[in-house]
């Protein structure tokens, strides 16, 4: 088991908490993790592009000029992609780049990636996260307080209004909940701010 700091909004500590070894301390799994992420960001592809080819614009198929003695480059239809509002070459279609990952590689991929945060120091345990009137200056001075200057993601238990208000601001603040956290948000957030409250609902979600 290993003793995590616990800090309140101000940077100051406020006790220690204990969290499981089979989910903050596991080794770093790059192959995995890459498999994992690669799946996660094509799944967010809509693959709804498309364009007309030369068989489906509108118009007629019909040769525009004689082949020889005009002078001009020969041509064989109007539709051809080379004539203003011709078809497309290789004309994008919609398609389906969506990737399957088992759930018990992800769930792997995920404890490699929050232990490599936990192990570099770049997770962080908050006692709560409340807001008065969620304002930007709220969220800014805590991020201040915490030495984060980079870009931060602050993790809850469940939906803060107020913090994701707060946050709405600042292009390099962000918050989620602790059931939506996945590895992507993890590897790209400089810090990870996580609330006890998300922290222990991690450990019961990914504890083995």
């Amino acid at each position: 088991m290993a003793n995590l700091k616990v800090l309140n909004m101000l940077g100051q500590e406020t006790g220690k908490l204990s969290v499981s070894d089979s989910v903050f301390k596991q080794e770093y799994n790059e192959a995995l993790i890459h498999q994992v992420v690669v799946a996660y960001l094509a799944n967010q592809r809509q693959g709804t592009k498309s364009a007309l080819t030369r068989s489906e614009v509108r118009g007629h198929a019909k040769k525009p000029w004689r082949q020889k003695g005009t002078g001009r480059a020969r041509h064989g239809s109007t539709k051809a992609p080379q004539w203003r509002g011709g078809g497309v070459a290789f004309a994008p279609k919609p398609r389906d780049f969506s990737k399957k990952v088992n759930k018990e590689a992800k769930h792997v991929a995920f404890r490699s990636a929050i232990s490599t945060k936990l192990a570099e120091k770049e997770l962080i345990v908050l006692d709560s996260l409340t807001l008065k009137e969620g304002k930007t200056k709220e969220i800014a001075a805590v991020c201040e307080a915490l030495s984060s200057s980079r870009t931060t993601l602050f993790v809850t238990k469940g939906n803060n209004e107020l913090v994701m208000r707060a946050v709405a601001n600042l292009p390099l603040v962000d918050v989620t909940t602790a059931s939506q956290l996945n590895v992507y948000d993890i590897l790209v957030a400089d810090k990870l701010v996580v609330t006890v409250d998300a922290l222990k609902a991690i450990e019961e979600a990914y504890a083995e």
